[in-house]
């Protein structure tokens, strides 16, 4: 593959990419015309890394191919997708039958590159894939260890899963929203049921007790805290 020099766009200046591509040759092709066009790529050879950086939600993209030698990036797709894990996937692979193509996109693929390839389309369906990515509105919210996702209604906390009721989740999206901030009983009351609250507040404690012991037993560091005399607030100490 010949790397050629390509001008990026003003808009995704300073990307940063992972590359999972065991063939050596290649992955260091990638990396170089990659970084050469201004991006911040890491490119690992092994399908284990490339789980757990994929997982950690640290990159604006992935360029993924599909067969490694230990764990297949067909398998890391669906963990990511699995787990909520939204980052932008480019399936880089030689396996370039309609099946194969339509097995990768319903698994969660973004887009599909055929090797072997020209390294201008790859930069260009990148960008194509960030830029559809960016265009849509997020679908989770993030505080720490803790994730929500607004879709699949999946709570986890460092990876764990937290079963909540239909009112803990209302709650708790909620409190992310407004992380760092204090919100009282009777924002919470008009959220839950009604937008001009005017009955008893103190219900909120309960429904804030059950959501507190799931959200941080078991968790050395409390998330949800009580501001005495005012409310509550979701913010790591």
């Amino acid at each position: 593959m010949a790397v050629l020099e390509q001008e990026m766009s003003p808009e995704i200046q300073a990307m940063s990419l992972l590359v999972v591509e065991d063939d050596a040759i290649l992955g260091k092709a990638i990396q170089q015309g990659l970084t050469e066009t201004g991006y911040d790529c890491t490119w690992v050879r092994n399908g284990q890394k490339g789980r757990e950086l994929a997982l950690a939600q640290q990159y604006d993209a992935i360029v993924l191919d599909l067969m490694l030698p230990d764990v297949s990036g067909m398998e890391i797709l669906r963990e990511m997708r699995s787990h909520g894990v939204l980052t932008p996937v480019l399936v880089l692979t030689a396996l370039g039958s309609v099946d194969d193509r339509v097995t990768g996109l319903n698994n969660g693929a973004d887009d599909y590159l055929i090797k072997p390839f020209a390294f201008p389309e790859l930069t260009a369906r990148l960008e194509a894939v960030c830029r559809r990515a960016n265009s849509r509105p997020s679908t989770s919210l993030v505080e720490g260890p803790l994730k929500l996702d607004l879709t699949t209604r999946r709570v986890t906390r460092e990876g764990q899963e937290i079963n909540l009721t239909p009112t803990e989740f209302s709650l708790l999206e909620y409190l992310m929203r407004y992380h760092g901030q204090v919100v009282t009983r009777k924002m919470l009351c008009e959220h839950l049921w009604e937008a001009d609250w005017e009955g008893v507040t103190n219900v909120i404690e309960v429904h804030i007790n059950r959501l507190r012991s799931k959200i941080d037993r078991d968790f050395d560091q409390p998330l949800i805290h009580t501001v005495r005399g005012r409310g509550y607030v979701l913010r790591e100490s």
